[in-house]
């Protein structure tokens, strides 16, 4: 029998009704399947029946048991995020499916949620990641995360599922999520100025994006959405936080100095 092994952050989701409740969750439609982390092969097996499936496994003990287990299985053997470097994970149109450590989960997701042949990502993760990707404008927990995936996608978390479905059992919850992209990827320049947006949660949105843009012309854009000068990141909703972005780049790329490393006006 296989140990699991924490380096990789392995979890075996072995309990059969969870794993036909993920295959009940998935898209309809006749895109090529890509798994991420199969492990031993229980969703795997499921996965087969339905699509041309391509599996991508890190542990190579795993792809020994997985080449015996199904001849039928296109597996490639190794880290995924190798595989990404062109930003395209395949070159036709696939669904991503994937039982993701928390250690990789958020780069994964967002790795997906830009590349364009990507339709749909239907991901088992932790329930704290998963809230973080659902959040909406509010929710203590909105985040850059939640803004951008919902600028590509509609987010919807499935069902949860608890330690005990698992072996070995982690520590946490679990939870199924669904995202189902209506864009083909979502802007780089957008996410880095959420970062900067959501880099002191605590602190006003006014305060955090003073670090890089002059503070002076934030308030001017602020009063011309009217946004609170003392508003926090996660108060603030989608379609402000892109009117901001979108004032501050134009401001940018039409006449703009670098003073102390802040974009400010002539």
């Amino acid at each position: 029998m296989i140990q699991a092994k924490k380096k990789f952050g392995q979890n075996f989701l072995q309990d059969k009704s969870y794993i036909n409740k993920i295959i009940e969750s998935m898209p309809n439609n006749d895109n090529i399947i890509v798994e991420i982390g199969p492990g031993l092969g229980d969703l795997t097996e499921k996965l087969l029946q339905k699509n041309s499936l391509v599996a991508y496994e890190i542990d190579e003990d795993l792809c020994k048991i997985l080449k015996d287990k199904f001849d039928n299985l296109e597996l490639v053997c190794g880290d995924v995020l190798d595989s990404w470097q062109t930003g395209r994970l395949r070159e036709k149109k696939y669904n991503l499916i994937a039982n993701l450590p928390y250690y990789v989960a958020t780069n994964i997701i967002l790795k997906a949620l830009n590349d364009e042949n990507c339709e749909n990502i239907l991901v088992l993760i932790q329930k704290e990641v998963a809230q973080k990707f659902s959040a909406e404008c509010g929710e203590k927990i909105h985040s850059g995360l939640s803004i951008i995936a919902h600028s590509v996608a509609e987010v919807e978390i499935k069902f949860e599922i608890p330690p005990t479905a698992f072996n070995p059992a982690p520590k946490v919850m679990s939870s199924v999520i669904l995202f189902k992209k209506n864009r083909l990827k979502y802007d780089q320049d957008y996410a880095k100025f959420l970062k900067i947006a959501f880099s002191q949660p605590r602190k006003t949105l006014l305060k955090n994006l003073s670090q890089k843009y002059d503070k002076e012309f934030i308030k001017t854009i602020f009063n011309k959405i009217n946004l609170k000068e003392n508003i926090r990141p996660h108060q603030v909703s989608d379609k402000l936080f892109y009117e901001v972005f979108s004032e501050l780049k134009g401001e940018n790329e039409n006449d703009t100095t670098t003073t102390n490393g802040k974009s400010s006006r002539k």
